[in-house]
């Protein structure tokens, strides 16, 4: 467990310093990392460094790591969309994964499958959620993005225990 979180930690890090100035030419970014507690049992640990440009394409890469009941779960994934609420400092992030290592013999999601969370950069506290997948709602990471859902009073969000969330609208 040391050496995942240390090396989580060097991904962290190394996101954040290659993060760009947010609104610099119109572009956006997102980049984040820590602990979170789902269902306010499973700690789920999390990392991300996302940038849009003014064309609309998006760069980055996410890596989410739980264990649950007994398995283990490790998804990296490549961005492929990102959506702002500026005023609230939120974000949706969606991408493909390209690496799912896994205990569970049936995981239920395969490389290449879309993948989706969303974040929110908040003074009283930041919150993320575990990642989505093909659903009745939305099929692709692009539909997710686009339809930007946000329940009310932060529903399905978790408070980021220990790590930070930054969000910068273009």
């Amino acid at each position: 467990m040391r050496i995942r979180r240390s090396a989580a930690m060097l991904i962290l890090a190394a996101l954040l310093i290659a993060a760009p100035v947010a609104g610099a030419n119109g572009e956006g970014s997102a980049i984040g990392g820590g602990w979170f507690l789902y269902a306010g049992t499973v700690p789920m640990q999390f990392g991300f460094g996302a940038v849009t440009h003014p064309d609309g394409s998006v760069d980055g890469s996410f890596h989410h790591f739980y264990v649950n009941d007994g398995f283990t779960y490790d998804f990296w994934g490549t961005l492929t969309c990102m959506s702002f609420d500026a005023v609230n400092h939120r974000a949706w992030i969606g991408g493909v994964l390209t690496k799912l290592t896994s205990t569970d013999p049936a995981p239920g999601v395969s490389v290449g499958d879309d993948a989706w969370f969303r974040v929110l950069d908040s003074p009283d506290g930041d919150r993320s959620t575990p990642m989505g997948f093909a659903n009745d709602l939305f099929q692709t990471s692009q539909e997710y993005c686009d339809g930007m859902p946000w329940p009310e009073g932060n529903a399905r969000t978790h408070p980021v225990t220990s790590g930070q969330i930054k969000v910068d609208a273009p």
